[in-house]
């Protein structure tokens, strides 16, 4: 009879979905006592720690619901190797508040930069603030768009991309589009615009975009619209893949040298 509290105190816990006070409970009740901590006191400590285990898994959640094809966040970046970028410009946007003002991320720049993995970084910022976020490259996006074209369900997948609060489409430039592909993709910024942010990475200037969506007019209105509320990142520089890949044969070569020393 004595296990019975206990018993029907771990059963209301779950049914209430409060699986850290179930985990912790106990031991903590244990160290606020040896500490003459008051009830009050060791309920604070308790629903702190619901909180912050509950703030964790939504983060998870945002993270995974975005589809991040890496975790990346700026800490890792090497701002050292690209000195034309404004890092205090992107220490700003980690902070989300353009997203809240529905403003726009423009990152151009040559291939190996780091243009993807300071759009990472800014959407898992904005996850960590509580933002929904949705990641895409631009190819993968139209081939998706097209499949649901086809299979009749095109408006709801606009609505789904229309609703993020940030939508990160990474690689905008690398692959030509088709005029149907370039029309869908168009669409899919002008539903978003001043209605949620778009992070934006290419490695064309503006005046090259017109070779992606083979019409002047359609380039037209899409940069209208995308450079109305807008931060752009200049990101041209020496890439930072290839010296890391220089770095790595150098090192390759320095161990194959055979040893010089004399025989025994």
């Amino acid at each position: 009879m004595t296990d019975t509290p206990q018993l029907l105190l771990g059963h209301h816990l779950k049914v209430l979905k409060l699986p850290t006070f179930l985990r912790e409970y106990d031991k903590l009740a244990r160290q606020c006592a040896t500490e003459g901590v008051e009830h009050t006191g060791y309920l604070l400590r308790l629903a702190e720690l619901e909180l912050i285990e509950r703030e964790r898994r939504m983060v998870d959640r945002r993270i995974k619901e975005a589809r991040f094809p890496a975790v990346k966040s700026l800490d890792s970046f090497d701002f050292l190797a690209l000195p034309s970028l404004n890092k205090t410009l992107v220490l700003e946007l980690a902070r989300s508040e353009y997203v809240l003002r529905r403003e726009n991320v423009i990152a151009v720049g040559n291939s190996g930069t780091g243009k993807s993995h300071v759009a990472l970084g800014l959407g898992l910022a904005a996850c960590q603030k509580g933002l929904s976020v949705g990641f895409t490259t631009a190819a993968a996006l139209v081939n998706e768009l097209l499949e649901a074209r086809d299979e009749k369900r095109l408006l709801r997948l606009q609505r789904q991309l229309a609703a993020y609060k940030l939508l990160v489409i990474d690689e905008l430039g690398y692959v030509p589009l088709s005029q149907t592909g370039a029309e869908l993709l168009f669409e899919v910024f002008s539903q978003r615009y001043e209605r949620g942010s778009t992070i934006v990475t290419s490695n064309l200037p503006f005046d090259e975009w017109t070779g992606v969506f083979a019409s002047e007019r359609l380039t037209g209105a899409l940069l209208d619209r995308l450079t109305h509320h807008v931060h752009i990142l200049e990101m041209n520089g020496d890439s930072y893949r290839l010296k890391q890949s220089k770095r790595r044969q150098r090192g390759a070569r320095a161990t194959d040298i055979p040893d010089s020393s004399p025989e025994e």
